[in-house]
């Protein structure tokens, strides 16, 4: 594949079945005091959701420049940065986050801003992991996480991670597809 043909392929997440089940899951769960932030914020569809729907303050981030800016002509805040680094310490109620799940064999993964949305690394936890490293940091005492995952990355091993990060899971919403589940997963501090 050429430059070229890179320059045709699109290089933002475009929201599917995921963005939406994750948006309808938790539209109904914000107040319109809260402060949001999604972490990448892809189209910028589930931010502009939760934002319009809610009447939240709802920050975007991505490590995508191509997504902050698309993000920004929908009207929203975005900040380049990776997963949680840009942020201080207690400072979202609520944290959304669709992750790259899909487990791909490192022989398969291409340098692509697409491929970065999309692939969650050989067992599709690779950005997990470190996002629920952290993400406990930038939440307040009473705020969750909601996180989108497939039963491909292994909802089981996604809930030992969050609680080894002090956090407890509960499935909030599911749906099933031929070939995998997807759930969304409400993550709160232990002691909420």
């Amino acid at each position: 594949m050429t430059l070229s043909d890179r320059r045709e392929m699109p290089t933002v997440y475009e929201p599917a079945e995921d963005s939406r089940l994750l948006a309808d899951a938790i539209i109904d769960r914000i107040d319109a005091d809260e402060r949001v932030l999604e972490v990448g914020t892809g189209s910028g569809y589930v931010a502009a959701r939760v934002s319009e729907e809610t009447g939240a303050r709802v920050v975007g981030s991505d490590i995508n420049p191509e997504a902050c800016r698309r993000a920004r002509e929908e009207g929203l805040e975005a900040v380049r940065g990776n997963l949680t680094d840009p942020f201080r310490r207690n400072s979202f109620d609520v944290v959304c986050f669709n992750p790259p799940y899909l487990p791909t064999p490192p022989e398969q993964e291409w340098d692509d801003p697409l491929e970065h949305a999309l692939s969650g690394g050989e067992d599709g936890r690779r950005l997990i992991r470190p996002f629920l490293a952290d993400v406990g940091r930038i939440l307040r005492p009473d705020g969750r996480v909601y996180l989108l995952v497939s039963s491909l990355t292994d909802i089981d091993a996604v809930a030992k991670l969050a609680d080894d990060a002090g956090m407890e899971t509960r499935e909030i919403a599911e749906e099933s597809f031929p070939f995998e589940r997807l759930v969304t997963l409400e993550i709160t501090h232990r002691n909420s």
